[in-house]
């Protein structure tokens, strides 16, 4: 448990981060996916990218952990 809380809060506030700023300096609205305008609402796409946020920042969290383990770590007999 303790290894999600360390990987998904501080992942949770950069997305936080993140969001605010990629969506002050883009309008919603203007997005094109795949060559294709989004013709979702502001507060869909709003929710979106913070979901992509979340998981982009989680995965960098996880590889934080995954690679700050000690040697004992990676070689306990199982």
């Amino acid at each position: 448990m303790r290894r999600l809380i360390l990987i998904f809060w501080p992942s949770f506030l950069a997305a936080g981060v993140a969001e605010v700023v990629f969506f002050t300096l883009i309008d919603p609205q203007t997005l094109y996916l795949l060559g294709e305008p989004v013709h979702a609402s502001r507060i869909a796409t709003y929710s979106t990218g913070f979901f992509a946020f979340w998981v982009l920042c989680a995965a960098s969290s996880w590889a934080t952990l995954f690679f700050a383990r000690g040697r004992d770590d990676i070689n306990q007999p199982h």
